[in-house]
């Protein structure tokens, strides 16, 4: 079914819109997205590795080992950008080495790395959250509303 806006064309754009759709690069979406899957779960089961590491040798119990265990995994993913593998693992499995949390440290780092020439106060440490000060300001939003939530119910007598 044609739309109005391929009716409204002349013969000469249709004969053009059939060379480019020939021209175009199909792209592998199947392929594409087992990869990301594949590649996001190893980060998780690293991330759930490091937690067991922490409960085993560190004596941390499963309802206190998520804050170490981020901060390990955030610090693994801004180690690796820096060295430029994170990087090259973003171009092979696309949004599956965007998992949350290592996917902030790349943020992070990055724009880190671009603006180190500018120094260390008004480059590294002005652009540090440019990307990723939209997450950290939601974050932070959402837990102070959930926080406001849980105190309204504890008051209410709910929980």
């Amino acid at each position: 079914m044609a739309t109005s806006k391929q009716k409204n064309m002349t013969p000469q754009q249709r004969k053009y819109q059939q060379l480019q759709q020939k021209h175009e690069i199909k792209r592998p979406v199947l392929k594409n997205c087992i990869k990301a899957f594949f590649v996001g779960g190893i980060i998780c089961v690293v991330g759930q590795a490091i937690s067991y590491f922490y409960i085993y040798f560190f004596d941390f119990t499963e309802q206190s080992v998520g804050n170490p265990t981020v901060a390990t995994m955030v610090f693994l993913s801004m180690l690796l950008t820096g060295f430029g593998i994170y990087d090259r693992l973003g171009q092979f499995a696309g949004a599956g080495s965007a998992v949350p949390v290592t996917g902030f440290g790349n943020a992070v780092i990055s724009a880190c790395i671009e603006h180190r020439t500018e120094g260390f106060v008004l480059g590294v440490g002005g652009n540090m959250f440019k990307l990723a000060g939209s997450v950290v300001l939601f974050g932070v939003f959402s837990a102070f509303v959930v926080a406001l939530i849980k105190t309204l119910l504890v008051m209410w007598g709910v929980l």
